[in-house]
Parts: structure tokens; sequence; C-alpha cells
């Protein structure tokens, strides 16, 4: 299977070093020939067939094309077509590629972060998200370090408040300005990792953080809409987990990773990525991190409709949340999961199966339940979901109601940045279209135009 792109890497490649598709060709014709072929046609359509998947270059074309691009041979045999592409890129070189050790992790942390501006294409194929699996479950986890200023457990301390601080105010604020003061936190820890000496369980401690404000600068990037920087840093956090020797963390990642697959059209991509967390539920401490990963399952079993397999993940995550204690007993990086979470995700899912009934059962649980959706808190979540309320109404021909929850909508979204939450809105508008007969339908979509 092809790599899920926003764009094809071939694109992204021509326009970094500003060639047209014509004289490309004209390159890799060149090559072409030095090695002994036929010249190439410099028909644009060539390149744009390739780029649309309608043909897949011949293996000596290709060939020619990495003697263009400055890439070895031998990895258009290994990777295939369009993933050794990739490597042309030195930044997702230098994170898929760094050896799974403690210093190849520090090497790959360097390489994420900055300004969010990579809208190119998403770097993981499904071969590489299940090589990334393989590599996790067998890297080696960190070592003490002799070098540099002596680090302790004040430093932990310090650093697990202030990553505590930031995931609570992604969910006030948004994700872009959250997003850059995750990533300033992961350069410090960087930092602190490549020059500092510590014993084996502080340098544990510190690839976990690392790994967590990797995490949550990929969630802010997805949430902002720029998948390709979430994917780079959900890799990376991914890398440090191991380092940090932490199944539970990196089990986290795996959830959050799951959800953009899933939502960008790869329903197998995230269950890959859910089924490798849950090969190692056994070394996984924490209740709501089974729990959300059964979650995400659901999700995807029915973004793929596969209502019974989605139903069973539900009744999992269900299950194993009613064994849960509080939540000041789990992870501090869960205490957004609750049993009106669980609840969303399944009203999520019927909707996603054509059962809006359900869904809104679902829905109603969430906020009614003992352990309800905290509506206050989470203010673009919630958005999110009333717009799928909205949606279940609308399906079933209430247009009362569902005028009802998009109001709620606009209430929730004021103030918080988030493309996510965007979309959901354009896409609730684009629905209620069909009804704007209705002043009151009329109403609503002009006063949000």
């Amino acid at each position: 299977m092809n790599a899920v792109v926003d764009r094809h890497p071939l694109t992204v490649l021509l326009d970094r070093n500003h060639w047209t598709a014509a004289s490309f060709l004209k390159r890799v014709s060149a090559r072409h020939r030095a090695s002994g072929g036929n010249a190439i046609a410099t028909r644009k359509e060539k390149v744009s067939r390739w780029t649309s998947g309608q043909a897949v270059p011949r293996t000596t074309v290709q060939i020619a094309m990495a003697d263009v691009f400055g890439v070895d041979r031998a990895e258009v045999h290994r990777r295939g077509w369009p993933d050794w592409l990739l490597l042309a890129f030195s930044d997702d070189d230098t994170i898929l590629e760094s050896p799974w050790t403690p210093l190849g992790t520090v090497k790959a942390l360097d390489n994420v972060g900055g300004p969010v501006d990579r809208r190119g294409f998403l770097i993981a194929s499904t071969s590489t998200l299940a090589a990334m699996l393989t590599q996790w479950a067998a890297a080696p986890s960190a070592t003490a370090s002799t070098s540099g200023r002596r680090i302790g457990q004040q430093v932990i301390t310090l650093f697990d408040t202030r990553l505590d601080a930031l995931r609570h105010l992604d969910d006030q604020v948004g994700s872009l300005q959250t997003y850059d003061a995750a990533t300033a936190e992961l350069r410090l820890i960087t930092n602190i990792l490549r020059d500092s000496s510590y014993t084996e369980v502080i340098g544990r401690d510190l690839y976990a953080l690392a790994a967590e404000a990797s995490r949550l600068a990929g969630w802010c990037a997805y949430d902002a809409g720029h998948n390709a920087e979430a994917e780079r840093q959900f890799y990376a956090a991914m890398r440090s987990s191991a380092s940090a020797g932490n199944d539970t963390i990196g089990a986290i990642i795996l959830a959050f990773w799951a959800n953009l697959r899933y939502a960008i059209g790869d329903p197998n991509g995230a269950l890959g990525l859910v089924n490798g967390a849950l090969a190692s539920s056994h070394k996984i401490n924490s209740p709501r991190v089974l729990a959300i990963l059964h979650a995400r399952q659901a999700r995807a079993h029915s973004k793929a409709g596969e209502a019974t397999a989605a139903y069973r993940a539900v009744d999992a995550a269900l299950a194993i949340y009613d064994r849960a204690g509080p939540s000041a007993e789990d992870l501090p990086a869960m205490y957004w999961v609750s049993l009106g979470e669980l609840h969303q995700v399944a009203g999520s899912a019927a909707l996603s199966l054509g059962e809006p009934l359900r869904a809104l059962q679902h829905f109603d649980a969430a906020v009614t339940s003992d352990d309800p959706y905290d509506t206050e808190k989470e203010a673009r979540g919630t958005a999110i979901y009333l717009a799928r309320r909205a949606e279940a109404h609308l399906a079933l021909g209430d247009v009362d109601a569902a005028l009802e929850s998009a109001h709620q909508v606009l209430e929730h979204m004021g103030g918080v940045d988030s493309a996510r939450g965007s979309s959901t809105l354009a896409e609730l508008h684009g629905q209620l279209r069909a009804h704007e007969h209705i002043p009151a339908v009329q109403e609503f979509l002009g006063s949000t135009v």
C-alpha cells in the first residue's frame, strides 16, 4: 500500500527545487541515458500520472530519479515507490533513519519542532508504521550519562508541572500557541539530554518527558491542520518512549496518532497503530490508556464500516473503564479520559455507521452519566461533539434540535484556535444548507458566514 499523502512527495520535491515537470524529466532522462538506458519523454503529463497514482515509473527510471535527488539506488529496491522519495528530505531522513538508540533519539528530537509550515505530505506509509512498531518494541532504553552538569529529580518535577499546564492550556486556547510552547519545552529537554549527566532512572524520566512534549506538539500540529509535522512529532515521540523504556507512554502516543490516521481516511493504518499498542497491553499500567485505545479502535472500525468490530471495541472500552479508579490515581496525561469521553467516541462511531439514534443515546449519556464529559474545560472538543449531535438530529429529520446544537457549537468555538473545530463547523454548515429554506436555518447560516 502506498503512502497516505496530502501531496505527493515528488510534487513537493519539485516545488522545493523550483523545477518544472519538464526540466525535472530532462535531468532524469540524462541520468537514464548515462546508465545505458533510452531517452525519456519530457511531457509534463508523465509526472502527473506518477503523482496521481495512475502509473508507476519503471525501476530504471526510478534509479535515475534517485541519482537526481542524491538517494542511494539500493533504497529504490528496498523501499519501493513512492516511499524511497522520502529519503530525499534530509529532515525526515534523520527522523526515519536514525538508530533506535538513546543517541538516535536525541538526533531525531533535534530535527522536529520549529514553525508549523510542513503542509507537504505525511511521512509514514503503512510499511513505515509497521517497521516503526517493530523497532519500538525492540529498542534499548537509556542508561546513565556521565558528562555535563548533574541533573536530579527536581528538574523532572519541574518539567512535569510545566507539561501538565500545557495540556490544560491546549484545552482552553487552542493548538497554535500551545504548539510553540510545547516545541520550546522539547528543545529544552533535548538540550538537557544531550549536555547533562544523570542516573539511568533520571535519564529514562527525561526521555519520557521528551516523549510527552513531542506527543503534545504532534497533537497541536494535527489540531492546527498540519498533518505532516504532527506525524514527525509522533514518530520522534515514539523514539523517546522507547528510550524511556515506557510502553504506557508509547501507547498514549499511538492512541493520538491513530486519531490522525482515521481522520485523514486511513482507518487500517489507525488499527495497525492501536493493535501495536495493545500487543503490549500487559505492560500498560493505566486503565484509562487501555480504555482509550479500545475507543480509538472502535472509531477506526466505524470509519471502515465495520459495525460488529466497532461495537465490540466500544464494549471493551466501557468494560475496562469500569475497573478504573479515580482520575487522581491515574496518569496526569489521561485527565481528560472519562466515561463521558468514551460515550462521545461511541456516539461518533455510531454516527459514522449510519445509526443516528444510537449516536444520540451515547451523546446523551456522555453528559448525564455520573462521570460526565467536561464541557466547561474542553471547549474545542465540546464544539466538535455538539456538531456531531447536530448531524445526528439532521439525520433523524429534527432540524430544530440540530439548530439548537449548532448555536451551542458557536458558543464553544469562540476564542479557541482549532482547524479541526473550524472544519467541523464548515461541514455542519454544508449539511444545514439542505434546509436553508427554513428561516431559522437561513438566519443561522447568514450569521456565521
